[in-house]
C-alpha cells in the first residue's frame, strides 16, 4: 500500500469513530410520495387487526335514542250513534231509539240512557223504566256481557226484577258482540229467548214515539197475532183516519215473527198523529193488542 493511501484509511477511521452514536443512517435519500400516500401531517389510517386478534380497548358508543313512536292513539269517534233501547209500558217490553254522539262505549251508553229514562212524551204514553243508575259491564267475551254486582239485580226473581234485567238484556243483545248476558249474586245468564215471555204480542220498532214522519209511514216490528195479520191506521190530531193498511208478519198464531208497511195517508198541513198498530180480533172484528205511537205528521200537499 502506498503512504498516500495509508493515510486515507486512517483520516476515514478517524471521522467514524468520532461520530454520535446516537445518530444512526441517514437511510436512503427521500423520493416524492408514491401515489395514493397520504398528505404529510394527515393521519394515516390504522388496519384492522387480523381476525382471532384480540382488540385493543375501545369507547363504547352510546346507543342512539330509539326513533319516535309513529303509533297514533285511537282516534277518537266521530258522528252520532243510534242504540235502541227497552222500556216498559204496562208491564211488558217496548223499544225506542236515541240518536247520542258517537262513542266506543256504546254500551256504557245504553245502560245510562236505560237508567235517564223516558223522554217526556215517551213517559206521556205510558213509558217506563226500572233500570237505575250504577249498572255497568265489567267485561265482554265469547258473547257474554258480564254485569257487576248491583243491589238492585240481587233480589229474588220478582216480576219487577225480571222486566229490570230484561229490560237489560234486550238492549245490550242489540249489539253483535253480545248474545247473552250474566248477572252475579245470584249467578244467572239470561238471552232474548228466556225472556220472550216480557214481549206484549205486538211490538213497534219503527216509528217511535215523537218521531216527525211523512207518507208513506215505515211501519215495522214483530208480533205474534192471529194468522200473522198485522193491521194499522194512522190518526190525525183529531182521531179522523186519514190512512189504514195492513200486511202480515213472517210468522204468526203461536210464534213471534217480523213485519214491516209502507202506510200512505193525506193530510194537508203538518201536525201531531198517531200511529196505531193492533190484531183483528177473529171473534167480534175489535181491535186487540192495540198499540198506539204518538209522531208528528209531515203534510202531504
Amino acid at each position: 500500500m502506498s503512504r498516500a493511501a495509508a493515510l486515507l484509511t486512517a483520516l476515514v477511521l478517524l471521522l467514524t469513530g468520532c461520530a454520535d452514536a446516537r445518530s444512526g443512517t441517514l437511510g436512503p435519500a427521500p423520493t416524492a410520495a408514491p401515489p395514493g400516500s397520504p398528505p404529510t401531517g394527515a393521519p394515516v389510517a390504522v388496519p384492522s387487526p387480523p381476525t382471532g386478534t384480540p382488540a385493543g380497548p375501545t369507547r363504547t358508543a352510546r346507543p342512539a335514542p330509539p326513533p319516535a313512536s309513529t303509533r297514533s292513539a285511537t282516534p277518537a269517534p266521530t258522528g252520532s250513534v243510534t242504540v235502541q233501547l227497552w222500556f216498559t209500558r204496562d208491564r211488558t217490553l217496548t223499544p225506542t231509539r236515541r240518536t247520542r254522539p258517537a262513542t266506543v262505549a256504546t254500551s256504557r251508553l245504553a245502560l245510562d240512557e236505560l237508567a235517564t229514562g223516558p223522554t217526556a212524551a215517551e213517559a206521556a204514553a205510558g213509558l217506563a223504566t226500572l233500570v237505575p243508575p250504577g249498572i255497568e259491564v265489567v267485561r265482554v267475551a265469547d258473547g257474554t256481557a258480564t254485569i257487576a254486582a248491583h243491589p238492585s239485580l240481587a233480589d229474588t226473581d220478582t216480576p219487577t226484577v225480571r222486566l229490570r234485567r230484561a229490560q237489560i238484556v234486550w238492549t245490550l243483545t242489540q249489539f253483535p258482540t253480545v248474545r247473552r248476558v250474566a248477572f252475579t249474586d245470584p249467578d244467572v245468564v239470561l238471552g232474548r229467548a228466556d225472556l220472550a215471555d216480557v214481549l206484549a204480542p205486538i211490538l213497534v220498532t219503527e216509528p217511535t214515539v215523537g218521531q216527525r214522519v211523512g207518507t208513506p209511514v215505515t211501519v215495522a216490528g214483530t208480533a205474534d197475532v192471529y194468522e200473522a195479520t198485522v193491521s194499522i191506521r194512522i190518526l190525525d190530531a183529531t182521531g179522523r183516519v186519514v190512512g189504514a193498511g195492513f200486511t202480515t208478519a213472517t210468522c204468526g198464531s203461536g210464534c213471534r215473527g217480523d213485519y214491516r208497511a209502507g202506510i200512505a195517508y193525506r193530510l194537508p198541513r203538518a201536525g201531531p198523529g198517531t200511529v196505531e198498530v193492533y190484531e183483528v180480533s177473529p171473534e167480534d172484528g175489535s181491535r186487540t193488542h192495540l198499540v198506539s205511537v204518538a209522531v208528528t205528521l209531515a203534510a202531504t200537499g
